[in-house]
C-alpha cells in the first residue's frame, strides 16, 4: 500500500469521526512488541537449518509450535520414516513462498503504520475494559494461501494466541495482488472476501480477535433478531475500539454498499417485518443475513451480505441512545432480547 494511500485513509477515517464523543487514551501505556516471524523464518540458512530453525523456535515459543502444527500443519517429529520429515516440508514451503516473501518484503518494509494503528486500538480496549490483559505482541507471518482452518473460521490468516497477535501477511498483500486473482486464489477466496485482503485490515481484524476473546461469540439458539443485535454488538465495539477507521473498514462494506443501506434502512427494516423473519430460528434461513456473502439474495445484488449486522448496530444505536449509560462492557453482557424490546427500533 503506497504511503499516499495510507495518508488518504487516514485522513478519511479523522474526517468520518470528527462528530463522534471519543475518550482521550493518550496517557494509556501500551506494552507492545512487534516481531517478524517471516523474517526469522525466512532467513534460516538451509545448510544449518537444525540449529538456526532451533535458535527461531526458542526467539518465539509457544508461537513457533503453533505455527509449526496449527498453521504449516506439520506432522509430530515421532520417528516414524514412513512420513515426509518436518524438514522437508519446511523447506519446500520456504521455496514455494519465497515470491510471498518478496512481495511482503515490498509491501511492509515500513510496518510502523499498522503497528501504530493496533497499538492506538489497544490503547481503547484498555479504555473500555480496564481488567482486560491485552497482548503483549504483533507477530507478523506468512501461512500457507489455502489456511482452511483458519478460513472457515472467518479468521484469514489473523488470530490471537497465547503469544499475543497473530497476523498473517500472506492475505494482506493488497486486492488487486493476482495471486488473489489466479484461479486458486480464487477457489480459495472469491472477489468479495479478498477484496478485503489489504493492509488497512490488520488493526480491524486484530481488534476483531481481541473481541472474540473479551466476548467469545453466543448464537446457538437465538432467533435471527437475537443473532443480528449479537453480530451488531460487536460491530458497536469495534467501532468504539477504532474510531478513526472508516465505517467501511469496519462493516467490509464497500462505499456504496453503505451508501444504500443507510439510504434504504426503513426499507431493509420493512423486509424483515413483512417476511415475518425476526424471531425465526432456522439456521439455513438465518445464515443467509449474519454470514459473509456477495450479496444479500433476497435484498438484490446492490446489497451487501451480513447485512444482519449491520441492521444489529443500528439497533444497538437506538438501544443506547435511550441509555446512554450502558458501557460497552455491560452492552456485551446484556441479553439480546432486552435490547431489541427496549431499542423500540423502527426506521422512518
Amino acid at each position: 500500500m503506497k504511503k499516499t494511500a495510507f495518508a488518504l485513509l487516514l485522513i478519511t477515517g479523522l474526517s468520518a469521526c470528527k462528530d463522534r464523543n471519543i475518550p482521550d487514551v493518550s496517557d494509556i501505556k501500551v506494552n507492545l512488541t512487534v516481531q517478524r516471524f517471516e523474517q526469522d523464518f525466512f532467513a534460516v540458512d538451509t545448510i544449518n537449518m537444525d540449529v538456526d530453525m532451533a535458535q527461531v523456535a526458542g526467539k518465539y515459543g509457544n508461537f513457533f509450535s503453533d505455527y509449526a502444527i496449527n498453521i504449516l500443519g506439520l506432522p509430530p517429529m515421532n520417528g516414524d520414516s514412513s512420513q515426509v520429515s518436518p524438514e522437508m516440508l519446511i523447506r519446500k514451503f520456504r521455496h514455494d513462498y519465497q515470491p510471498i516473501k518478496d512481495s511482503v518484503d515490498k509491501v511492509f518494509r515500513d510496518f510502523s503504520p499498522y503497528e501504530k494503528e493496533v497499538r492506538k486500538g489497544l490503547q481503547f480496549v484498555k479504555y473500555y475494559f480496564p481488567k482486560y490483559q491485552l497482548p503483549g505482541k504483533l507477530i507478523t507471518y506468512i501461512g500457507p494461501m489455502d489456511a482452511a482452518f483458519e478460513a472457515s473460521l472467518g479468521k484469514y490468516g489473523d488470530v490471537i494466541t497465547q503469544d499475543g497477535l497473530a497476523v498473517g501477511l500472506q492475505l494482506h498483500l493488497g486486492s488487486n495482488f493476482s495471486i488473489y486473482h489466479s484461479e486458486m486464489g480464487q477457489q480459495l477466496y472469491p472477489a468479495y472476501v479478498s477484496r478485503r485482503f489489504a493492509p488497512e485490515y490488520i488493526a480491524v481484524n486484530c481488534m476483531k480477535n481481541i473481541i472474540d476473546d473479551i466476548y467469545p461469540e453466543k448464537t446457538g439458539g437465538r432467533n435471527l433478531v437475537e443473532q443480528m443485535v449479537e453480530k451488531g454488538k460487536r460491530l458497536y465495539v469495534l467501532e468504539k475500539f477504532l474510531p478513526y477507521t472508516p465505517d467501511s473498514l469496519l462493516t467490509g462494506y464497500t462505499g456504496k454498499q453503505l451508501k444504500g443501506c443507510n439510504d434504504n434502512e426503513g426499507n431493509i427494516w420493512n423486509f424483515f417485518l413483512t417476511n415475518g423473519l425476526l424471531y425465526k430460528n432456522d439456521p439455513d434461513l438465518i445464515k443467509e443475513y449474519v454470514t459473509e456473502g456477495p450479496f444479500t439474495q433476497a435484498l438484490g445484488q446492490a446489497s451487501p451480505g451480513f447485512i444482519g449486522m449491520w441492521v444489529g448496530r443500528q439497533i444497538i444505536r437506538k438501544y443506547l441512545s435511550k441509555n446512554p449509560s450502558v458501557t460497552p462492557e455491560q452492552l456485551l453482557q446484556t441479553v439480546p432480547a432486552k435490547i431489541f424490546e427496549e431499542s423500540k427500533y423502527k426506521p422512518g
